[in-house]
Formats: C-alpha cells, structure tokens, sequence
C-alpha cells in the first residue's frame, strides 16, 4: 500500500485520485494540499481524506505520508520537489517536468542527490494500446524504425494558468508536445540520442501570447524521425493518434477520438461523454473507460510496483528532463525557422550512432529496390545496378 500526499485539487489531481483509488483498491490518498481552501475541502470530502491543508509542506512532511504526487501548474513543479528531496519523500510528478530543460534538470540532480523514488507521470505511454505496439515494435515486427509520429489536438486545457506563458512555459508544445515526443522516442528507442529539431509554430486562433498550433520534426541520430502534430484550436473534441513506420511493417494507433463506440443523441438528458469533448448532443464518441484508456491506471500500478520492488518506474525524471531539453529545441526553431541542436547537458543512452542503410541482394549485379505483383498476375522488380547505378524493372511471369 502506497499512503500518498496529492499536491493540486484541480482536474488532474481529481483525474488521478480517481484511479489512484481504482485499479490497485490498496492505494490510499492520506492528505490534499490545495491553494484554495474550498477546493480542498470538497477535495478531502469526495475521495475520503483525512488531512487537507494549504500548506504544501505540512502535507509533504504528513508522518503518514509515502509519496508524493505533484499534480500542480508547472511553475511550481520545481518548488514541491526540493520539498521532497527535504523531506526525503518519493515523488511522481505530472506532465512536463519543467517549464525547460533546465528547471528539469535542477529536479533530476535533486532527487538523485537526496536517493528518493522519482518518476515522471506520463500516462499516454501507458494506454492499453501503446503499451501493446510497443510490445510488437520491441519484438522487431516492424523491423528497423524509420518513422513515428503522434497528434494531439483538442480546443484547449481546463484551468486558466495553462493559458498564461510565465506559469505553464509556453503554449500547446509544452503542454501536449511533451506527450508526443515521448511517445515517438519510445517507439525509436529511449536510448537514441535525438540531435535537432525543426519546428514550425503560431498563435492562429487564441488571444494568448503563447503558441495555439504547432509541428515539429525531431531527427535522432540513428536517422529515425520523431514527428509532433499539436493544436488548442482543433474543434471536434480531443484527437490523438500515433503512426509507427518500419523496414517490416507499419502501425496505427487512435486512442481516443474515434474509440469503435459512437452514440447518436439529442442531447436530453445527457452529461459528460469524455475528456475536451465539444458537445454532448448529435453523433458522439464516448469513451468506455477514460482513466484505462488515458493510461492513468497502468501508470500508477507501474510507480508503485516500481517503488516497493526498488527498481526505477518505466518514466523517470530523467526521462522528463530528455522531453523538455527536446521542446527547448523546438522552440528555438519555431523563433528561428532552422534546424536546431538538442542540448542535452546528462545523455544516458548510446552514442556515436550513424544513420543505417540496407541494401539487400538481388545478385551478383543488382541490389532489389522494390518486388510486387501486378495485377495482371506477374511480378514485377525493381532493381538498382551496382556498378552503374541504374535503376530497371524486371517483370517476371
């Protein structure tokens, strides 16, 4: 049993009470720190907390308290660490890490100076589905790993801090770009080191001083390409999906918008139907079991099992510190519309790497760029002379 201390009383504080207090059913939130005094209160009343308080360390240094869970704006995410290096209390802590690498890395060296558990909260590579294509990525059955890309979109965040630059440290790349980042890393490999970034990005609809709308490349340096579609200006509810390409085969991921449930209603009685869904009459897409499919309950069994058996959690703070050095980069190139270097001051991972070229024999004198069948029934190759270079077709009946 984990006795936690949850830091925010906010949307996703309550997102992951609900399946703190679900899945694993030992799990017990033993106090709620809140900035408002109201909020807390309903907070402790609705998932059972004994102890609430506005004061972040009193809840920290709670005697009952295991672990800490920082579901709190990002401004001060860096603030209720160095609370729980002083404390000396695990701590997991919501998506991005920092506002930028660097406030990521002043978390990293903390928690690994003071030898607590830490671990980085990013449920969407834990969903049900991501956890099972990466099972077949890692397996090899779409071979070498060229390409993965991953979308999220939506008509914007819940709480108005998201919407103010100084708190929240940018705009939809930090917020949703550190989702897609780590999930095209991992489907590459959390090991290859990603080298630069090229991103485009804008303000188009909101009157905010932040970006609404934004892409990004990210080059890594076996040659793979990570891609980033992120939007606050996407009308029609909340979109992700994910698009893994190899030399063997090829993967498509949609997590939640189009969900295989669609339901058409005038709208009587209805209520919420799902996470940043737009309407609750006409066709919807409701989600079976938003807290599974979001990742949140696989996230935390594997925190917790991480924990208790001494072993580091799948998503560290490592990990959280690679993402935000990652967004740095793309911001950089959003403002200077070039190819920029990912500074990453700690790299754990391989080095040295080059880009991988295959050329597969045909025979003695021709590599096989392409084999399939016509519809005619014969088949048809493609192949490249090695000596020349020339590029000829061969069909064979």
């Amino acid at each position: 049993m984990q006795r936690i201390s949850m830091l925010g009383s906010g949307f996703i504080g309550r997102f992951y009470a609900d399946s703190l207090q679900g899945q694993r059913s030992r799990d017990k939130i033993v106090s709620i720190y809140s900035r408002r005094e109201e909020s807390a209160k309903k907070f402790a009343a609705d998932y059972s907390v004994d102890h609430w308080t506005l004061d972040m360390e009193e809840s920290i240094a709670h005697p009952d308290v295991d672990i800490v869970c920082i579901a709190l704006p990002n401004n001060l995410h860096e603030a209720a660490v160095a609370l729980c290096c002083k404390h000396k209390k695990g701590v997991i802590c919501t998506k991005p890490l920092g506002r930028n690498a660097e406030e990521a890395k002043r978390m990293l060296e903390a928690v690994e100076k003071a030898g607590i558990f830490n671990g980085y909260l990013e449920d969407l590579v834990y969903t049900p589905k991501f956890l099972k294509a990466l099972d077949s990525v890692q397996h090899g059955a779409l071979g070498r790993i060229l390409w993965a890309k991953s979308r999220e979109t939506h008509p914007g965040p819940h709480s108005e801090w998201f919407w103010d630059k100084e708190q929240a440290g940018g705009g939809c790349i930090l917020d949703l770009g550190c989702h897609c980042v780590e999930i095209a890393r991992s489907f590459i490999g959390k090991d290859i080191k990603p080298v630069e970034v090229m991103c485009w990005a804008d303000t188009q609809v909101k009157p905010i001083d932040a970006e609404d709308h934004a892409i990004g490349l990210v080059k890594y340096e076996n040659g793979a390409i990570g891609q980033f579609e992120v939007s606050w200006t996407f009308r029609g509810g909340l979109d992700l999906r994910d698009e893994v390409m190899g030399t063997e085969g090829t993967i498509w991921l949609n997590s939640f918008l189009r969900t295989g449930f669609d339901m058409f209603t005038t709208g009587k009685g209805a209520d919420y139907v799902a996470e940043k869904a737009e309407s609750n009459s006409g066709w919807l897409f409701p989600v079976g079991d938003e807290l599974n499919e979001l990742g949140y309950n696989h996230m935390f069994a594997d925190m917790f099992h991480a924990k208790e058996g001494n072993r580091p959690a799948r998503e560290t703070f490592y990990d959280g510190y690679v993402v935000n050095a990652i967004l740095d980069a793309a911001y950089r190139s959003a403002a200077t519309k070039l190819w920029e270097p990912v500074k990453l001051d700690i790299w754990r991972g391989k080095s040295g790497l080059s880009k991988h070229i295959t050329l597969v024999e045909y025979d003695a004198q021709y590599y096989l760029v392409k084999e399939e069948m016509t519809h005619f029934g014969a088949k048809k190759l493609i192949l490249k002379d090695k000596a020349s270079g020339q590029i000829i077709e061969r069909v064979i009946e």
